[in-house]
């Protein structure tokens, strides 16, 4: 069987003997039906392929997805959020790390934040997610220094003035795309994996993870259906969508979780009360973020839990309050209800 992956493919398939890789080939066409592919090398010659299967792996922005586009039945959208990203480096601080590297570094400003990742090199990959209308009101070095003394200014110092303007104005801020399809197949000769079916914004740092899930759940179908493809690709699709559609819908929700939600008082303490139930029921409460991030729970499946339990908090909360708010409502009218000989008698 020959099988193409278009764009990306891993080094660990050299060392099998009946795998060929080409590198620096475009895709240009895509035959879906007759099974063949046109791709233009360094030579700028193009050369028609025939395949058995093409797994189309080549990101938001598909040539393989666009193919399928033209195939009745075949659902496709595609959103760019108002916001767009800036990266910015936090050098070593005398050969260590400058913060803590244990911990995601967030500044939640309600409609933008930075965020702080840690490198191998001891120094932090700095984000800035904010509307694009707010990237274009600064122009000048003046008014970069300004903006981030008022809503950054301690990071500042770690990320030095000189090197924030430069990496300021280096790039402008990139664009943000969100993609949901279905099915994720063609009959059997092509299925979509990764961004290309499914890419979504960066806001639970799961892109990278649904795809390789995407690749995990797909062995694990070609074992169960004993690589029967025909059988296999379906499946692949009909198990893997709502998954996908979901983690997209996560990560916009988390965006403002961490922008906004985490500067109320109210969201951090019923996420005190989650970790409690956790700790005491772990199978019963598991906080979303420790079901998305580390475990192999169906991310529909996830968001299934998580509401369920919100509104299982929601509710012990209301009946809480309600109780409080009976039996201080009873003993203040009880209270009241003293006569004046009652409170002489009282110690």
């Amino acid at each position: 069987m020959s099988v193409q992956f278009p764009f990306f493919v891993s080094s660990a398939v050299e060392k099998h003997p009946n795998v060929k890789v080409h590198f620096g080939h475009k895709l240009v066409k895509c035959n879906l039906e007759e099974g063949m592919v046109t791709v233009l090398g360094s030579d700028k010659v193009p050369k028609d392929i025939t395949y058995d299967l093409i797994v189309g792996c080549d990101g938001a922005y598909s040539t393989v997805r666009n193919y399928l586009m033209k195939k009745p039945c075949f659902d496709y959208s595609q959103q760019y959020i108002p916001h767009g990203y800036m990266e910015l480096t936090i050098p070593p601080k005398n050969g260590d790390y400058a913060m803590e590297p244990n911990y995601l570094h967030i500044w939640p400003r309600n409609t933008f934040m930075m965020i702080a990742l840690p490198n191998m090199n001891k120094s932090f990959t700095c984000t800035l997610f904010m509307p694009f209308e707010e990237f274009e009101k600064l122009l000048t070095r003046t008014d970069v220094l300004d903006f981030f003394q008022k809503y950054f200014p301690d990071s500042i110092p770690l990320i030095g003035e000189q090197a924030l303007v430069e990496d300021f104005f280096l790039l402008p801020a990139q664009p943000m795309i969100s993609v949901k399809c279905s099915s994720f197949h063609f009959k059997s000769h092509c299925v979509l994996m990764g961004d290309a079916a499914h890419a979504i914004v960066p806001f639970f740092g799961q892109g990278m993870n649904a795809g390789f899930e995407d690749c995990l759940v797909f062995d694990e179908l070609m074992d169960k259906f004993n690589n029967d493809i025909s059988m296999c690709l379906p499946e692949f699709s009909r198990f893997r969508i709502p998954d996908d559609h979901a983690i997209s819908d996560l990560s916009m929700y988390n965006y403002i979780e961490m922008r906004a939600h985490v500067n109320s008082r109210w969201f951090i303490f019923q996420k005190n009360i989650e970790r409690f139930l956790h700790a005491i029921m772990p199978s019963t409460f598991i906080p979303l973020y420790t079901m998305v991030t580390f475990s192999r729970i169906r991310y529909h499946e996830a968001v299934r839990r998580w509401h369920w339990q919100k509104k299982v908090i929601n509710k012990g909360l209301f009946i809480f309050g309600s109780l409080i708010a009976i039996g201080s409502t009873y003993l203040l009218l009880n209270y009241m209800s003293l006569s004046p000989l009652d409170y002489l008698r009282r110690p």
